[in-house]
């Protein structure tokens, strides 16, 4: 059973909106290992720790010393080590996450010292060109990709699409914004769900991401159709958006990737 034992702090907390934040988390004593970009690692805090004024109640905890861990993909690039980087929403009803959302910067937390997970660049070619589509919060790991050298290494196009409801929950968006600017191979395609409720109007995309493959949006903008045998695509976030990426790319001749049989679709899906 594990018990509360802190060995991190918090240097700082973005608030993009009152339930989207950016994290940044540094070790106490430890210094923090390579890790690659697109992996994850886990944040905790004990049951007794104070839970956020918008999240629900829960029942009194049994133990409340017992430590509530959860996955989060770091959005921080290996090559910076003086923090950790994380983008999380608040889930109301969840364990976690009401309780991250009252830590305030130095209040202490627990940090995992080991970064797992295969959503990452290994696998894809050199020469491939990379499609990096995600809903809310799954934009994450990208975030540590992008940050990393993918923009600088070749010549080869990227590209972020990026679905949330508003274009408020759009985040990360300015530095995406200057990326876009910066490096000719990058493409960002932001896209909301209920432009109508836009204090202002929406002059970008609308509707739901994978729609902007099905409308073109990427072959309009490179120059060329995405296909297996030239692009890779990467899918974090809404199970939902996922199943449908799928069966689209599948339809078009792309196969999920995995060891044993190697292919052009990544995925990880967020709850």
């Amino acid at each position: 059973m594990a018990q509360w034992k802190p060995n991190a702090q918090v240097l700082q907390r973005i608030e993009i909106t009152p339930e989207l934040m950016i994290l940044r988390v540094v070790p106490t004593g430890w210094e923090v290992q390579e890790f690659k970009p697109g992996q994850f690692t886990v944040l905790g805090l004990p049951g007794s720790a104070k839970r956020h004024p918008l999240a629900d109640e829960e029942p009194k905890p049994a133990d409340p010393d017992k430590l509530i861990r959860r996955a989060y993909s770091i959005a921080s690039p290996p090559h910076e080590r003086d923090y950790l980087e994380f983008y999380i929403t608040l889930v109301r009803s969840g364990a976690l996450t009401p309780r991250l959302w009252s830590l305030n910067p130095g209040d202490p937390l627990w940090l995992g010292s080991k970064f797992t997970g295969v959503f990452t660049l290994d696998e894809v070619p050199g020469e491939a060109s990379i499609v990096l589509m995600a809903t809310g919060t799954g934009l994450a790991p990208y975030m540590s990709m992008l940050r990393s050298f993918l923009l600088r290494e070749s010549e080869r196009r990227v590209a972020v699409l990026h679905g949330a409801r508003h274009s408020w929950d759009l985040g990360y968006r300015s530095e995406l914004q200057t990326l876009q600017r910066l490096f000719p191979n990058f493409d960002y395609f932001p896209v909301i769900d209920d432009p109508e409720s836009e204090p202002l109007k929406w002059s970008g995309h609308s509707g739901f991401v994978q729609d902007l493959w099905k409308e073109g949006v990427i072959a309009e903008h490179w120059g060329f159709e995405p296909a297996p045998d030239n692009t890779h695509v990467f899918l974090c976030g809404n199970p939902a958006m996922i199943e449908d990426a799928l069966s689209m790319l599948a339809g078009l001749g792309f196969k999920e990737h995995s060891k044993k049989a190697p292919g052009q679709i990544h995925l990880e899906k967020y709850w």
